[in-house]
């Protein structure tokens, strides 16, 4: 049988003809069992791929001087407040004496690591790495809260010694800039581009060529340095770790809503290949045959992706000190918690009603859409009903994201 016949070769990307969310190797298989009419088969590659999607760790060392807001940070970056019930303990005075474990909420394997602060009499800059246990984690941020000094770069410099990537970051910046607001002739653009300077000038001094410095407020996480920050560090993560990390980052600007559509996007055909072929069910009234159960469990993580669970909205609630209720009130979909076979079955209806023709997003997003899956009406309702709710979940999180900084815009 002819490979073009199943897989047009013009459907694969210019440099490797790989699927989205897959290797080499796996697209390989995944021709294989369609050439062999093994729908089954090829099921079963992407069921091995998300199990690998799901077993990567991704460990974040987030470290600097006692005092200097690792604990708030670490905190921000996980979408939580400083009172929050799974928050970093923070305090004026170092907290952490060890090396200190906290995994994401909702994405386990996505594990956040508060270290002790360096410069303290137990954790000099020449050890420090050492004590912490280096070649735990895929990369550091390194944190001030003033400015940075000479451990700061210390550090850094043996970091990159050792073939690991850091990130400095300077926090507290809503705090400078409140206190500079007083004076004549405030410019905030000119005060922060000051205080980039001045912290790359003092690095610098300290031997540290060029230097990227970001500057945040973990109480404003969304402002200043924040979109820059994560955008850099996602672009620097292999494939794997950067799905995890983009769908554990908090719902805090538009891009980042955009990139994790496009990453869920990549996925729905697994996931709609999986329903129809892994113990599906017939289901008659729609000539449709699937694994609901699979349909309800990715639209449950579409919406706790997007933050349409309870923790994720009272944990932005209380950042954006607004009433809970005012941002449900302008989600259409259901909770993450309201997500049932019934929910998934009238999606499904929606979907079917209409009609088999593949849209040109479908042959465009699925480049395997060859004779068998366009054959495939399990297949196509499947996908179209997963393609339609990822839209639905994502507009509803951009109108969260509008009603949660609405305040910032007036």
């Amino acid at each position: 049988m002819e490979e073009s016949k199943f897989i047009p070769g013009n459907k694969f990307s210019k440099d490797r003809n790989i699927l989205p969310g897959l290797s080499e190797e796996e697209t390989d298989k995944i021709k294989d069992a369609l050439e062999a009419g093994d729908l089954s088969g090829a099921a079963c590659v992407v069921q091995k791929s998300d199990e690998l999607f799901n077993n990567t760790e991704l460990n974040i060392a987030i470290t600097g001087e006692s005092g200097s807001g690792k604990s708030s940070f670490l905190n921000a970056l996980r979408g939580l407040g400083d009172e929050d019930k799974e928050a970093a303990e923070t305090g004026v005075v170092e907290t952490t004496k060890e090396p200190k474990r906290y995994q994401h909420f909702k994405y386990p394997n996505v594990i956040f690591w508060d270290l002790p602060g360096i410069g303290t009499p137990d954790f000099r800059p020449d050890t420090y790495l050492e004590q912490v246990t280096f070649n735990r984690y895929d990369f550091f941020i390194v944190i001030a809260s003033e400015r940075f000094r000479a451990n700061h770069a210390k550090l850094a410099q043996e970091i990159r010694r050792m073939g690991k990537k850091f990130y400095f970051v300077r926090s507290k910046v809503d705090l400078d800039i409140y206190n500079e607001k007083e004076k004549k002739n405030f410019d905030e653009e000119k005060t922060l581009d000051k205080m980039r300077n001045d912290c790359i000038k003092h690095l610098c001094r300290e031997g540290m060529s060029s230097p990227k410095v970001f500057l945040v407020s973990s109480r404003e996480f969304q402002k200043y340095d924040s979109p820059k920050l994560q955008k850099k560090l996602l672009k620097e993560l292999g494939s794997h770790k950067k799905h995890v990390f983009l769908l554990a980052l908090p719902n805090l600007s538009k891009p980042i809503l955009e990139k994790k559509k496009k990453a869920l996007q990549r996925q729905i055909w697994k996931q709609a290949l999986k329903s129809c072929t892994i113990a599906a069910v017939p289901l008659p009234a729609l000539s449709v045959k699937c694994d609901v159960g699979i349909l309800v469990k990715n639209m449950r993580e579409y919406c706790e992706s997007f933050g349409l669970d309870d923790i994720s909205l009272y944990a932005l609630a209380s950042q954006v000190r607004k009433p809970v209720a005012e941002l449900k009130g302008v989600i259409k979909c259901p909770l993450a918690k309201n997500i049932s076979k019934e929910t998934a079955e009238e999606q499904l209806t929606k979907a079917a009603g209409k009609g088999l023709i593949l849209a040109k997003h479908f042959i465009s997003m699925i480049p395997v859409a060859g004779t068998i899956f366009a054959a495939e009406r399990s297949f196509t309702v499947t996908y179209r009903m997963l393609n339609s709710f990822l839209d639905d979940v994502a507009e509803d999180a951009q109108r969260v994201l509008i009603k949660a900084l609405e305040r910032e815009n007036k």
